[in-house]
């Protein structure tokens, strides 16, 4: 898996001040909840200098502590707890053999924190690298699938007609591009056909390319880069992984809706699924928040989101949501696995993926929702990941 997520919490080194601002959400209450949503607000951090703000550069030491605090390091939107929190209540523990081996995995794999719910109930739980029950740890490419189910949930609620339309009915900037004729659908499966390179590697790639956009286009950035890329092929053809993109469907659903990630994630995920620690999300030069990366919650709140996706999200996403969301609408060879909107896919189950270990996995079959917050020492590891991936076999093998 390659390095995916990193250029817009780079660039933001350079984007990010300003002044502080309050949002206050429509009231989402139903029924007899009639209490008023809380405020989102805007947080901005010390002012610091821009070399400290390089994730890719910090010690291993210093994403220890900062992943679980970036909020005194960007920018970005404080949404509160849910009006009512969801319980998690404690079931029976996992065999003592597979308890031992998931903390043996924490160790080789650097992990901070690892739930397992399971039909239910919490039959696991444990804590390292100094990360608590009440803290967030970041995200990364995590956020991707929190960006499409509002995008599922914008589409229930008609603020978007169709993952049919086209982008640039919702993204007019985007007209006479190499996005012109690409639909939602395309757009939320990375099957565009337009050309990106997301090597973080090359200092030339589409990738590293965004931090000089926000530098020159300020607001604008996300747009003027985009309209600059080629078509490589026929839409609805090629997969090519894009953070670019992720970002682009954030703008969709924000310009759709008319607030920002964090205001409707407040409304439609933290509300419904009872998350208790509240949740920051970066925000970009627009201040609107980064559909691609970078937003933190608790390790319970990650797993709440991920029974949010295997109850099928209520009434917040169309019927079927999460069951199409999570398919294998793009198949990697025969190899089981693929790509559905904004969810990797794997054989028999879904899940969501950021850099340094970040993951929430789902196996529906089995009621099962395994969450690992990490520091890996590299950015990517594939045999991190399949350790992980045995892990979450083992678990939805065992009683």
């Amino acid at each position: 898996m390659k390095l995916k997520s990193l250029a817009s919490g780079i660039a933001l080194a350079l984007a990010l001040g300003g002044c502080a601002t309050t949002y206050t959400t429509a009231d989402g209450a139903s029924g007899a909840d009639a209490t008023p949503l809380a405020a989102v607000t805007m947080v901005t951090p010390p002012e610091r200098d821009p070399s400290q703000l390089q994730v890719l550069f910090w010690s291993d030491e210093q994403r220890s502590a900062r992943f679980r605090e970036m909020e005194n390091w960007f920018a970005g939107h404080e949404v509160p707890a849910a009006r009512q929190p969801r319980a998690l209540p404690q079931g029976e523990a996992l065999p003592a053999a597979l308890a031992q081996k998931i903390r043996a995995t924490m160790l080789e794999t650097n992990a901070a924190g690892v739930m397992v719910y399971k039909n239910g109930t919490v039959r696991f739980e444990d804590y390292a690298l100094g990360f608590t029950p009440d803290q967030r740890w970041t995200s990364f490419s995590v956020a991707k699938s929190f960006t499409s189910t509002l995008l599922g949930a914008a589409i229930r609620d008609g603020f978007i007609a169709s993952l049919d339309d086209p982008v640039t009915r919702y993204i007019p900037g985007l007209a006479g591009s190499a996005y012109e004729g690409v639909t939602v659908r395309q757009l939320a499966t990375m099957t565009s056909g337009v050309a990106w390179n997301e090597d973080y590697t090359d200092p030339n790639s589409d990738v590293a390319q965004m931090n000089r956009f926000v530098v020159e286009y300020g607001p604008e950035a996300i747009v003027a880069q985009m309209r600059e890329l080629k078509r490589e092929a026929p839409a609805g053809e090629k997969w090519v992984y894009k953070t670019g993109e992720t970002n682009l469907i954030g703008l969709l659903v924000e310009n759709a809706v008319g607030l920002s990630l964090a205001e409707y994630a407040q409304e439609k995920i933290v509300e419904p699924a009872g998350f208790e620690n509240g949740l920051f999300w970066m925000v970009d030069p627009r201040g609107g928040n980064i559909g691609g990366c970078c937003l933190s919650l608790s390790l319970a709140d990650y797993t709440r989101m991920g029974v949010f996706a295997l109850e099928g999200g209520g009434d917040a996403v169309p019927e079927g949501w999460f069951a199409e969301a999570g398919d294998s609408l793009v198949d990697f060879g025969d190899s089981g696995y693929g790509y559905g909107y904004q969810w990797w896919t794997y054989p028999g189950s879904f899940g969501a993926q950021g850099i340094f270990g970040q993951s929430i996995t789902i196996v529906p079959s089995e009621g099962l929702v395994l969450t690992v917050v990490s520091n890996w020492p590299t950015a990517t590891s594939s045999e991190n990941r399949a350790k992980w991936g045995a892990i979450a076999a083992g678990i939805a093998a065992s009683d």
